[in-house]
């Protein structure tokens, strides 16, 4: 008897649900964005704003400013000290600790208790659904959940309120029912010290019959690895023969993919992406063959997009969903039962279809290249080391690039610091592969490289091995949520990194 088969069935309401996102995604949005304004009404920011008057989306718009981390500050220093009721009625005691930004300062986002039950542990639930639809013969019950998560900590030496990666907020407040079904157990999975930690995991699960992971894909490739070392086997099924999915997160997965079918040889592994930020629950593959994400227009949260291009502007043009046009680059704004009212958090999305409505994320507002004009975003970069790896049969561990603004000869160019999994056939030709690449997917780009003028061909400096964990180990930004920074459009990162790597360049 196929458990999942019979435990699958309970999802069908909820995917009925799901199936009205393609016919009435305004009217859903619209309800969103009434519950929200009603229930935060007699809040401090409610009263500020007046709600109680606010009657539609387009009062909504122009009554209320955008926000960054920087405008909403105040409250959360605020909430942190305990003060309540200031952007959401709910009390809020944890804090979601954004490695969304990786300089030193780190953002502390508000998690109410009512957007982990409708926004996160419904976007949980709402992947597996999905899942079962898209893989009707899964056996995922048939054994547990692998989740690579991070650590928490008190608030202010708190007892009563906790800071950590969402990912721990996420697993000290679960269902206990939950952990008869994943593992590691919570004491292991909230550990601090992350080799300690992936110590502890691999020990711990190596005998457990996992079906399932989920996780950021760089920070479980290490704890795959270790498993590997540790039982002598070649691939990941050989340990857990049932293994079916990875839901994945929290960095683009082009450049780990070819590193995942070394690593897990078996046809009936599936990748299912996942935007679980610390913000909110965003999106969800729904299509196995379709790289793009369903918007999850349903939960606590109300949508709206500012053009690329206007960001920064004293008064930036912001569009609704319905609003919104086809392959088109936004930065994403939401207003959540988190308390963040307008608040743009800093990605970028690209919409691919309406019915229902499917995006990719392209990249971060501040993750990108533009110091000659070029508008260079991570979505182009994954494009180009894609096809560069392909063509030169490398593979890339991570990568990190920044402009060289005028060297000894007054020369400008891009400067990409890439650690290889597998070192490409040459070098030259890789950078070749990947400048020509930048060129067809990004015009300006293109552009600035005519003839050399304004920008010279771009250089690559091979990392050392463990350079980027080495980076992270000295920042104390090891595991959980955090993330290399793929491009910047200054040389804050890469000149911290370069020493680490004894400049060793080829």
């Amino acid at each position: 008897m196929n458990i999942t088969k019979i435990i699958s069935k309970t999802f069908n309401s909820r995917l009925k649900e799901i199936d009205l996102y393609a016919t009435q995604p305004g009217d859903i949005q619209q309800k969103v964005l009434r519950r929200l304004i009603n229930e935060a009404a007699h809040t401090e920011w409610g009263q500020k704003y007046d709600y109680s008057s606010i009657k539609d989306y387009e009062t909504f718009r122009n009554r209320l400013p955008i926000q960054t981390y920087e405008e909403i500050k105040p409250y959360i220093e605020r909430l942190r000290a305990g003060e309540q009721n200031l952007l959401w009625p709910s009390e809020i005691r944890w804090f979601a600790k954004s490695s969304g930004t990786t300089n030193d300062k780190s953002k502390f986002l508000p998690v109410s208790k009512e957007a982990l039950q409708d926004i996160h542990y419904r976007g949980g639930k709402d992947a597996v659904a999905l899942y079962f639809r898209m893989n009707p013969e899964s056996h995922f019950f048939s054994g547990k959940g692998l989740i690579l998560g991070g650590s928490h900590s008190p608030n202010l030496n708190s007892n009563h309120s906790l800071v950590g990666d969402l990912s721990a907020i996420l697993i000290q407040n679960v269902n206990p029912l939950v952990n008869f079904v994943r593992v590691p157990s919570k004491k292991i999975a909230l550990m601090n010290e992350w080799e300690t930690k992936i110590e502890a995991i691999a020990n711990s699960t190596i005998p457990v019959n996992v079906t399932s992971l989920s996780g950021v894909p760089s920070w479980m490739l290490v704890l795959i690895k270790r498993v590997l070392e540790k039982t002598g086997k070649q691939s990941l099924e050989e340990v857990w023969p049932n293994l079916e999915v990875f839901f994945h997160g929290g960095v683009a997965f082009t450049p780990y993919r070819e590193q995942y079918k070394q690593v897990v040889r078996s046809p009936k592994m599936h990748y299912v992406e996942t935007y679980n930020a610390s913000e909110g629950y965003f999106g969800t593959q729904n299509d196995l063959s379709d790289p793009a994400m369903l918007l999850m227009i349903d939960y606590g949260i109300f949508y709206e997009f500012i053009p690329l291009e206007e960001v920064g502007k004293e008064n930036p043009q912001v569009y609704c969903l319905e609003e919104i046009e086809l392959n088109k680059n936004y930065a994403l704004v939401i207003s959540t039962s988190c308390g963040l009212w307008r608040y743009m958090i800093g990605d970028t999305v690209k919409f691919t279809s309406k019915n229902p409505y499917k995006f990719v994320i392209t990249g971060r507002t501040k993750h990108f290249i533009n110091a000659f004009g070029e508008e260079l975003i991570v979505d182009n970069a994954e494009k180009g080391l894609a096809k560069a790896c392909a063509e030169t049969g490398a593979q890339i561990c991570e990568y990190s690039a920044a402009p060289v603004f005028m060297d000894e000869h007054a020369k400008c160019r891009h400067q990409w610091l890439i650690e290889f999994a597998k070192m490409p056939d040459s070098v030259e030709k890789f950078a070749a592969i990947l400048d020509a690449t930048l060129k067809e997917v990004n015009s300006d780009y293109e552009a600035k490289r005519w003839k050399d003028i304004a920008l010279q061909p771009l250089e690559i400096i091979v990392a050392r091995s463990g350079l980027f964990h080495d980076w992270l180990a000295e920042k104390g930004k090891l595991g959980g949520q955090h993330k290399v920074p793929r491009l910047s459009n200054t040389r804050e990162y890469i000149e911290a990194m370069l020493p680490l790597n004894n400049n060793d360049k080829l």
